[in-house]
């Protein structure tokens, strides 16, 4: 049975430039995730000084 190069590295080619396109998207979409959860903190709510 023969391989045929000429078919076999081109799909590597591309699954390797897709493999690649996925991590950079999951990093980008990370950091906007990051960003937004920081973002989106309860902060805590200031009370006038306590009268007692």
């Amino acid at each position: 049975m023969e391989i045929n190069y000429w078919i076999v590295i081109p799909f590597v080619l591309i699954i390797i430039l897709f493999i690649g396109w996925l991590i950079k998207r999951n990093l980008k979409d990370e950091k906007k995730f990051e960003k937004e959860a920081n973002q989106s903190d309860i902060k805590p709510e200031k009370h006038d000084e306590d009268k007692i």
